[in-house]
């Protein structure tokens, strides 16, 4: 397993390198990764691959909201049940059951905060489970998977004089 953590952990920090780059770095043969990132991608270890994009920087509007929701099970009904309904949604593009105050954290994007705001209060307030939602718009991010965003050309310490 671990050859498979290694090559997990090249993946996620550059999916855009060569089976043959990444041969090197592990000290495997090329045909071998091949080999391990196919078996990795029929077992549903590696859903996809994807782009980290700044949206900020794209021409044209779009809203990202953290959600909490906090659910009711009752005998029938599982995590898992309420959390096949809310991923349908082609709207949320993240969704985690979590520990601490809430039970859910909904990542859910839009083209406004209108859009966002009424998608949450029409589809997803009115599951039957779903007993509070509280949306948090993000302003910006600095952030996404441990890719930080922004212009880093400036500096902005103070100067210092002795």
């Amino acid at each position: 397993m671990d050859e498979k953590r290694e090559l997990l952990d090249l993946l996620q920090d550059s999916a855009r390198e060569s089976t043959a780059d990444i041969a090197r770095q592990l000290g495997m043969e090329e045909a071998a990764v091949e080999t391990l990132i196919a078996e990795l991608e029929d077992e549903g270890v590696i859903r996809g691959y994807q782009a980290v994009i700044d949206w900020g920087t794209v021409e044209g509007e779009r809203v990202t909201a953290m959600v909490e929701l906090n659910v009711e099970l009752d005998r029938e009904t599982k995590y898992t049940d309420i959390s096949a309904r809310i991923a349908k949604f082609p709207e949320v593009s993240d969704l985690k059951l979590v520990s601490g105050d809430y039970d859910f954290a909904v990542e859910v994007v839009g083209d406004s905060m209108h859009d966002v705001s009424m998608f949450v209060s029409e589809r997803i307030a009115p599951i039957p489970e779903v007993t509070q939602t509280v949306t948090h718009f993000v302003m910006d991010t600095y952030k996404e998977r441990g890719i930080e965003f922004g212009d880093h050309t400036d500096d902005d310490r103070l100067n210092f004089s002795p």
